[in-house]
This record gives structure tokens, sequence and C-alpha cells, in this order.
């Protein structure tokens, strides 16, 4: 399995990388996890277009969904299914329709809009979902595929269910809006001490850090100095950027 950062912003597009979009590429399926601008670099890593691509949304705040707006970019051999939380199909079809871009009616691949809530989803591999605690409702996710386990847990205050969507995984991405010491519980994120000391109950294997706040981590150094602060708590934390490929 291979885990590709195709965005790792938070709030929107910078220098530094586009807001969040992330590829598993497993050995029967492509998984995309949200849709922030950096989903328009999907088909440079589309490599066998016969394979099912399934995307999967944490909730419709507009740096997760903007970049629904290309999809007329590709031409995929096989159908897209979009998975989000109950009010998916309403949300998408306003936005994603005139006058704003191209409907999904008109894409030249079919589109299969699909609503799931918490619980255990037995799709061709099994997912495993839970609300997490934001401005917004926020779907965490964990996949159990080729023999490994990937959650994803975005736009999130530290809480009881990104653990369990986390335990003993064998990559824990997570979210890392905040810097040191910032907390924000209107608006809940995380930030690095939050995500290293989840991984660290959760007994994840590895933690890797994504959608940084675009208006509070304005370079890599300062993205790089978050992982760097973490590595006496948590050890097996990695930074994402934009391109980074980890192979598990």
């Amino acid at each position: 399995m291979k885990v590709i950062f195709l965005g790792t912003n938070g709030w929107y597009d910078t220098c530094t990388g586009n807001t969040v979009c992330t590829l598993l590429e497993t050995n029967d399926y492509y998984i995309v996890l949200d849709a922030g601008n950096g989903i328009y670099k999907l088909d440079e890593y589309l490599k066998d277009t016969i394979k099912p691509i399934y995307l999967f949304l944490s909730h419709f705040h507009l740096d997760h969904i903007e970049g629904l707006h290309i999809l007329n970019k590709f031409n995929f051999d096989n159908s897209l299914h979009i998975y989000g939380q109950p009010g998916t199909r309403k949300r998408l079809n306003k936005i994603i329709n005139y006058p704003y871009t191209v409907p999904f009616s008109e894409l030249p691949f079919e589109v299969h809009l699909h609503e799931i809530g918490e619980g255990v989803h037995h799709l061709p591999f099994k997912v495993r979902c839970k609300f997490l605690p934001h401005a917004s409702p926020c779907l965490g996710y964990r996949f159990e595929v080729d023999e490994r386990i990937i959650s994803y847990c975005t736009d999130t205050g530290p809480h009881k269910n990104v653990e369990e969507l986390g335990y003993k995984s064998d990559l824990l991405i997570t979210e890392c809006s905040l810097k040191m010491g910032e907390s924000y519980p209107g608006w809940p994120h995380l930030n690095p001490f939050d995500a290293a000391k989840i991984a660290l109950k959760a007994q994840a294997q590895r933690l890797a850090l994504t959608h940084f706040d675009a208006n509070i981590y304005r370079t890599h150094e300062e993205r790089l100095e978050s992982k760097e602060s973490m590595k006496k708590l948590y050890k097996n934390i990695i930074y994402a950027y934009d391109g980074l490929e980890i192979k598990l």
C-alpha cells in the first residue's frame, strides 16, 4: 500500500501546498480522503485506470470539498464513488452544479453519491466511522484494507473517538492546524502535542500530521518544527507535505 499526500494545507492554498487531499493506493482500489485543491493532481498517480475510485469526505467546509469543481478535468475508466455523512447528496448536488461548475451528471464518468453515518460499513473493504468534535459535524474514518489499518481524523479537537479510530493502526493521519499551546474550543483543532498524545494512547504504529492551518504554518520549516518538538513524546511521527509518499 502507498499513501500519497496531494494537499496538506488547511483553509487555503499557499506556496507550501494545496488544501487537503490524500490518496491511498491499494492493491484493488484507489481511496481518496477529502477533496481540497490537491485533488487536481490525482491523475498523476492513477496508473491503473480500471481500479474503482472511492472518495471519502470528512465534512463540508470548503477547503475539504472545493477541489470537486475540477472533476471534469478527469476521464476515469471507472465510476467514482463519493461517501459522506447524511446530507451529502443534497449539499453536493447544490454546489457541484450550475451556475457554479459542471454538474455530476455531465462528467465523462459516472459519479455515485453515498451517505454513511457512525458505525462499521462493509464496502469492498471495511470502514468504521465516528463523528469528531468540530464547528461543523465531521466524520473520522478507519480503513481496513490490504491487511493494513489506516485512520483519518481531520478537523477535530482531542477526543476519545480519534483514539478509538486510531487504535493500533498502521498509520494514523491527523490534522495539525495549531501550534504548541494553542487551542480554540469554539472551533476545535489539534496542535502537535494533542496529536502525539492521541497517537501514543491509541498505540498507533505511525502518525502523519497534515492539514496545517495556512495562516499559522507559513513555511515548511515551521511544520518541521512541529514534528521535531514531539520526538521525545512520540518517535514515529511524520510531517506531511505535498508529494510525500509513504509505503506501508
